[in-house]
């Protein structure tokens, strides 16, 4: 099992900090603005549909 030798340690810790920061910056720039901003509008519509 090469996961277990202390050689292929670094090699492991590094692609997955590399992995984990891609996978960060692409939900903060491209997938969770859209989730934002959908959510935003349904309130806003929600606020102007109601009759008092």
């Amino acid at each position: 099992m090469p996961q277990l030798i202390p050689f292929f340690f670094f090699n492991q810790i590094f692609f997955s900090f590399i992995v984990l920061f891609t996978i960060v910056y692409i939900f903060s720039k491209y997938i969770l603005p859209l989730f934002t901003f959908q959510q935003v509008i349904r309130t806003y519509i929600t606020k102007l549909s109601k009759k008092y």
